[in-house]
């Protein structure tokens, strides 16, 4: 079966971002497919398709890829939504709980775009759409190993995108901010915890808490996300609700020393 619409691929749909997203590029006309690690438990959504994959396996990464293409005989724009988060001092979490992190958030992302890719080659076209984080370009204390997993994707996305632009693909970067989703309350705790970080770790689980409930509804992020899918001339970055564009000109235009004294001051941390 082949499609005459274009067709999106969304990571980690079953809920949250990666849901409000394959039901916004449904709306904007495409035929979408969304991946759960168990698709027979995703709640119907009114026109996406769901498929079994779990990111951290070459085996399943490759199977998912061949059905969408066996079916659809093309892909015209990736969502690398799928993520895991993780809070509490770098020195409390272990190797492999820090491992785990990288292998969903950074190689999940390069699993998924290296399987994509040629097909997006050899069709001269196609989008793929990272999805990054505040995260990754600002310091977050207690959030040290996840928020190197956004950098990480930050940094692959942009070199990248540079590689395929000469055969028609982009590799782009969305933004979001704190999103009020169900992300923070699924994130792993340390499972090494020390007593010396124990103060301001429940201080910034009480401070993160509180930010996600304010955040931006998932349809924010959605509105990026289809937005990087069908701009014209896409940007390389999309910041998804008006925290995230303001810190990026505190990051560009703020003199190091003060930036620094502000990240410590909003988490509570001495000067």
């Amino acid at each position: 079966m082949t499609t005459n619409k274009p067709v999106a691929l969304v990571t980690g749909a079953s809920s949250g971002i990666g849901k409000a997203a394959a039901l916004a590029l449904v709306g904007a006309g495409y035929d979408v497919i969304g991946t759960s690690r168990d698709a027979s438990k995703a709640a119907p959504l009114g026109g996406v398709t769901f498929v079994d994959l779990d990111v951290v396996s070459d085996e399943s990464v490759d199977a998912a890829v061949g059905q969408v293409m066996e079916r659809f005989g093309r892909i015209d724009v990736l969502v690398n939504n799928a993520g895991f988060g993780a809070g509490g001092a770098a020195e409390e979490s272990s190797m492999a709980q820090d491992q785990r992190v990288f292998d969903i958030n950074v190689f999940g992302v390069i699993r998924m775009t290296k399987a994509v890719l040629p097909h997006m080659r050899a069709q001269r076209g196609g989008r793929i759409v990272n999805i990054s984080s505040i995260v990754g370009f600002i310091p977050v204390p207690y959030m040290a190993v996840y928020a190197a997993s956004k950098h990480a994707v930050e940094g692959y996305s942009e070199s990248l995108d540079h590689e395929v632009r000469e055969y028609g693909v982009r590799v782009l970067l969305v933004e979001p901010s704190w999103t009020n989703t169900s992300f923070e309350a699924n994130a792993a705790q340390p499972d090494q915890p020390l007593e010396v970080y124990a103060q301001h770790r429940r201080a910034f689980d009480k401070r993160m808490a509180a930010a996600v409930k304010a955040g931006d509804d998932p349809a924010v992020v959605a509105k990026a996300i289809v937005a990087a899918a069908t701009d014209a001339k896409p940007k390389l970055r999309y910041p998804a609700g008006a925290q995230t564009g303001r810190v990026h000109t505190m990051r560009r235009l703020v003199p190091s020393r003060m930036f620094d004294q502000q990240i410590r001051k909003l988490n509570e941390l001495p000067a």
